[in-house]
């Protein structure tokens, strides 16, 4: 099983996915952020990626302030660069953006270790369907450019019904993929 704690899988991966390594590495972000636990999400290590998928690199941030003082001093002079403070269920969180090359990045900062976060959780549950079923890869890729978000996308292949990022991480529970 493909092991995210860091991006040296993606050297070994599509061509999208080697161009992210390089770019990712040539940024330093994951360097820059070490002390944020750092972890690339989404479709592009899951290589189920659709024109416009941007890099999405989740963290566990604790000190708002801090990490928008870092975020703004390391990328704040990147194209199209922003960052914001909202809430997501309750529970504050930060995100930065800005594009570097042909990618734009997410960085997203929230309390929770990055390994109980529901962007990790679901990009396991994903990557061990995706394992056990590759011939759902082009249906879920299909339904992407049609403009379903991934966790939608995959309940609907799976018949799975009810909120999707929730019924996922259950998902995930009953088949053991996650605690």
């Amino acid at each position: 099983m493909t092991t995210f704690e860091t991006i040296d899988y993606l050297k070994f991966g599509s061509e999208k996915q080697k161009v992210a390594f390089h770019t990712i590495n040539e940024l330093g972000v994951m360097e820059d952020l070490l002390d944020f636990d750092p972890i690339l999400c989404g479709t592009i290590p899951l290589g189920i990626d659709v024109d416009g998928s941007d890099l999405d690199i989740i963290m566990k941030v604790t000190d708002y302030k801090l990490f928008e003082t870092k975020v703004k001093q390391l990328y704040g002079m990147e194209e199209e660069f922003r960052v914001k403070q909202t809430s997501i269920r309750g529970v504050p969180v930060m995100k930065a953006n800005f594009l570097y090359h042909t990618f734009e990045f997410e960085l997203f900062g929230h309390p929770q270790d990055v390994k109980k976060q529901n962007a990790y959780l679901h990009m396991v549950i994903e990557n061990a369907i995706l394992k056990k079923h590759p011939e759902i890869k082009k249906e879920i890729i299909k339904l992407k450019e049609l403009g379903y978000k991934t966790e939608p996308a995959f309940c609907k292949v799976l018949g799975l019904t009810g909120d999707p990022f929730e019924t996922l991480i259950a998902y995930g529970k009953h088949k053991e993929i996650i605690n």
